[in-house]
């Protein structure tokens, strides 16, 4: 069970820094969170790749732009392997709620682009991020680099800190002020620019291609542990080389073993000896008596 304040949360960058320095307010999953309060970001141990990074970015910039903020100061690095600080989760909604969510800005809005988008705020890293090694899922942090984690953090101001209002009660179209609905009666977002179109397209493939790949390594472990498996019960191929072990064997016997006129020959000598062992063994017991 996750305890309050330890539980964790391991990211692939960029999405890691971009969250612990305020510039991402929306994470998004596929399953609903679990917990309320502080959430601690673990970066995983897979490198960025450039194309990644650049397309993240390129999105955020358009995402603010939206809402008038054009200056954004980007991690100037993205460590992998470490922990890099927390932020408080305030709420959870589905992509619906939070599209049509009138209180909160467009930018904001835009940003959700999952079924389920966590709400997180108040962002604070690590002066230092710590070498920690993650897992999958949300999973309690250890108490030895809690301590010192819990020491060692600053609030961070990013480019439009938000404090979310009061999640609505049941969002609905009637809270809508600027949303449309489309020709099968969904919403759906605001206008969007080209620009903006582009961004949000390159931040959905950067997002959807890292995720091949995690499924592709994950088969790949598959196939390797299932090789294994069927290696270590394959008794047939243990017999096998048993029996092919034991053929040698024989057939290394066979070759060494003396031949039919051998064993003839060797009997005959045995018995023109017999005689002549009789009579010194006679000889000898006569010495003795006298």
């Amino acid at each position: 069970m996750v305890e309050p304040g330890k539980a964790c949360l391991t990211l692939h960058q960029p999405w890691a820094s971009l969250l612990v320095y305020g510039i991402k307010r929306i994470e998004g999953r596929s399953w609903p969170s679990p917990i309320r309060g502080k959430l601690w970001i673990h970066a995983a141990s897979k490198v960025p790749e450039p194309e990644t990074i650049k397309a993240m970015e390129s999105f955020y910039r358009e995402i603010y732009a939206v809402d008038g903020v054009t200056e954004i100061e980007f991690p100037k690095y993205y460590p992998t392997s470490v922990l890099l600080g927390c932020v408080e989760v305030v709420g959870c909604l589905k992509l619906d709620e939070l599209i049509c969510w009138e209180d909160l800005s467009n930018g904001v809005r835009l940003e959700g682009q999952t079924e389920f988008c966590w709400l997180c705020e108040s962002p604070q890293k690590l002066v230092m991020p710590l070498q920690m090694r993650g897992r999958q899922g949300i999973y309690n942090i250890q108490k030895s680099i809690l301590d010192g984690a819990s020491r060692a953090v600053k609030p961070i101001c990013g480019p439009a800190p938000i404090t979310f209002p009061p999640l609505p009660s049941q969002p609905s179209s009637s809270n809508v002020v600027d949303l449309q609905k489309g020709p099968n009666g969904k919403l759906k977002a605001p206008p969007k620019s080209a620009a903006l179109e582009a961004s949000i397209a390159g931040a959905r493939q950067a997002a959807s291609q890292f995720r091949r790949q995690e499924i592709q390594m994950q088969k790949q472990q598959q196939a390797l542990e299932e090789q294994q498996r069927v290696k270590r019960n394959k008794s047939p191929g243990q017999s096998t080389d048993s029996s092919s072990s034991s053929s040698l064997g024989d057939s290394a016997e066979a070759r060494w073993a003396p031949s039919e006129s051998t064993r003839i020959a060797r009997a005959m000598h045995m018995e023109s000896v017999r005689p002549t062992s009789r009579i010194l063994a006679q000889a000898l017991r006569s010495s003795h008596q006298t």
